[in-house]
């Protein structure tokens, strides 16, 4: 977990998410094939696709696998038409949790993520139970020198720009997600993380005892196919998150 970062703590150990390099592969892809039947094939004018691809280069996926992805979702090719949907509701501790699902197959999905709620004591919520606590932002963690980055990131758009340790947090709508860190990556700013993401308005501090319950649930959640994301609103200090390591 990066820094003292607020939100990269509630993003949620991304290396964990990485050495599942299979399965984080399989959901990049269907990120794309869903962006792609959503609003066409051509990146320049979809600026969903524009950061799922993008997502899926960061992670070393194949252009190939990326071209035939983009030509399923446009309908080039055949291809699974996948339904999004949001399932919403509490881990240990009172931490809201805002379930992203991609499925091809609506009932079982519900039922993975209902078993996973009540197998880890989680409460699954009602639609807008705590949906209302996120709004969808574009974030970028990003260093490099202090001047040129943040006027790169003023002329790309960015809403809010924060110091984090040695790193700069940039927060902006999420259609100018993509023009943003392209002009970053011009001053020759490094991009650790850019995604179009849901940020908490408040957060809920954890403690030693909870965090561990928590972040299973949180596991088992991401673990689940149907599952694209989960964004929560915890913060566990960065002292609790190293008793955890």
């Amino acid at each position: 977990m990066a820094g003292h970062s607020k939100w990269a703590n509630i993003k949620h150990r991304k290396g964990r998410q990485d050495a599942a390099r299979g399965k984080l592969f399989a959901k990049l892809i269907r990120a794309i094939e869903s962006a792609a039947r959503n609003g066409g094939g051509d990146i320049a004018s979809n600026a969903t696709l524009a950061t799922a691809v993008q997502k899926a280069k960061d992670a070393s996926v194949p252009k190939d696998n990326i071209d035939r992805a983009i030509a399923r979702g446009s309908g080039d090719i055949e291809g699974v038409a996948y339904f999004e949907t949001f399932y919403e509701g509490y881990a240990p501790g009172g931490v809201a949790l805002y379930v992203q699902i991609l499925t091809d197959n609506k009932n079982r999905a519900a039922s993975d993520v209902r078993a996973a709620f009540n197998k880890h004591g989680g409460n699954l919520g009602e639609p807008g139970s705590v949906g209302y606590l996120f709004e969808q932002r574009g974030y970028i963690l990003a260093d490099g020198d202090e001047e040129a980055l943040m006027m790169a990131a003023l002329e790309g758009g960015a809403d809010d720009i924060t110091p984090d340790g040695d790193q700069w947090e940039i927060v902006s709508n999420p259609s100018l997600l993509h023009g943003i860190r392209a002009e970053l990556e011009a001053v020759g700013a490094h991009i650790e993380t850019a995604d179009v993401t849901y940020l908490p308005s408040v957060t809920v501090p954890v403690d030693e005892a909870t965090a561990p319950r928590v972040l299973r649930l949180v596991d088992a959640l991401e673990d689940l196919d149907d599952v694209q994301a989960v964004f929560a609103n915890f913060d566990i200090s960065d002292e609790v998150f190293a008793t955890l390591e």
